[in-house]
């Protein structure tokens, strides 16, 4: 597998022209982008070049992906775990920008490789399961390198948010079933994630949770309500659930981790979960001082109890590059607003 490595001053250039190459590289020795598929494999269903968004509750958000990919960040201090970012934007965007990428700076500042995952949606045209492809085939693709990336093939989780938790909860869940044809010897590999967050999740499609822009963009597929409700398809060999929410989140009802909670407890599986009074949706690392800003020493704590990650470095490295993007001061990811229901 061929690695790129993308400079700083490179991604300036191309936000500041409007564009998107493969996003940037931390100081500690870059960051490295690694394509899913090979060349020409995917039919041309996206018109126009990879969008970033640069205002509002689109910040730093991705659109009309069209070259699914994994940004890696690779820590100085690896510890050998791996996580997979899935960010959330009820699959019609991704939150990268806000979200997804200082979540990977984070984990990589504590020794662990991130992996933010640039899936395909179905708002541009492609299949309601193109985004479940990618997801599979990145897991399998950390564990065919993981001897080149320097990380445990055993210890590979995700990390969703909204709509990314969705995809996250059915490569828990549904790793038995292939979201697409075998390509080459990595397929061979298991796609199961060894461990499973979810930040502000979107679990279910059904009624009466069924108002998110999720259940709207995936209802291209007729089965859509039981083919990507999580909760349908706990089962006791799914891995361990750290879940986080804000009660009074106004996108993603707090019932949707309530539902798995209690659908994972029902199978034996461990699952830690952390309601928060306040927070809204959509809040990445949190705001400092705020209650949601609690989750990433909470999931640490957790993953270390479980094994997943080791103890913090003596020293960790500083987050790399400027300073992450402010949160946007609206949550409209998963919502369905009159404007987003104009045809």
């Amino acid at each position: 597998m061929r690695f790129r490595w993308i400079h700083g001053a490179a991604l300036l250039g191309l936000m500041a022209a409007g564009a998107w190459g493969a996003p940037v590289a931390a100081q500690t020795g870059g960051v490295q982008t690694m394509p899913l598929w090979p060349e020409g494999h995917l039919p041309q269903v996206v018109q126009g070049p990879e969008l970033v968004g640069n205002e509002g509750s689109a910040m730093g958000a991705v659109t009309r992906v069209s070259e699914p990919r994994l940004e890696i960040h690779r820590p100085a201090q690896p510890n050998g775990a791996t996580v997979l970012i899935l960010g959330g934007g009820g699959f019609f965007r991704i939150q990268v920008g806000t979200a997804a990428r200082p979540m990977a700076q984070w984990l990589s500042s504590i020794g662990v490789t991130a992996a933010v995952l640039y899936y395909r949606l179905p708002v541009d045209g492609w299949p309601a399961s193109a985004p479940f492809a990618d997801g599979q085939r990145a897991m399998r693709l950390l564990r065919a390198n993981a001897a080149e990336l320097g990380i445990d093939p055993g210890r590979i989780g995700v990390m969703g948010s909204s709509a990314g938790a969705t995809l996250g909860g059915i490569l828990a869940t549904r790793f038995d079933h292939d979201f697409y044809p075998a390509l080459d010897a990595a397929d061979a590999l298991p796609s199961r994630p060894d461990f499973l967050a979810m930040l502000y999740p979107v679990v279910t499609l059904r009624a009466p949770y069924d108002t998110t822009r999720t259940r709207r963009e995936l209802g291209t597929q007729p089965d859509a309500v039981e083919a990507y409700s999580v909760e349908s398809h706990a089962r006791a060999d799914m891995p361990p659930v750290f879940l986080a929410h804000a009660a009074a989140d106004p996108i993603a009802d707090v019932a949707h981790s309530l539902l798995l909670f209690d659908a994972a407890r029902e199978q034996g599986v461990d699952v830690e979960m952390h309601i928060f009074d306040r927070g809204g949706h959509s809040w990445g690392l949190g705001r400092p001082g705020t209650q949601t800003a609690q989750w990433p020493r909470l999931f640490a704590t957790w993953a270390r109890a479980h094994g997943f990650m080791s103890a913090p470095p003596a020293r960790l490295q500083p987050l790399a590059g400027d300073t992450p993007a402010p949160m946007p001061t609206t949550a409209e990811d998963d919502a369905l607003s009159p404007e987003d229901d104009e045809d």
